[in-house]
């Protein structure tokens, strides 16, 4: 997969699901750390397309989502 000028390779990630997620759960996603960059996707789609974040542009999401800064869910 190529995003802003360099290339992910997501074949061979391992993703996990966010503790924070229910067994019955339907509404959520998967995260992938490799090389250089952060891989997310539908869990309920596997085989589908996966955003590609830079690690600092993924930090600062979850920094966001911490601390409120991106309004109530």
């Amino acid at each position: 997969m190529a995003t802003k000028g360099f290339s992910v390779d997501l074949t061979q990630a391992t993703w996990f699901k966010s503790s924070k997620s229910g067994p019955n759960c339907d509404n959520c996603v998967e995260v992938a750390y490799v090389t250089g960059a952060v891989g997310v996707r539908d869990s309920k789609d596997r085989s589908g397309p996966a955003l590609v974040f830079a690690p600092a542009d993924w930090r600062a999401f979850v920094a966001g989502t911490r601390d409120g800064a991106l309004g109530p869910a």
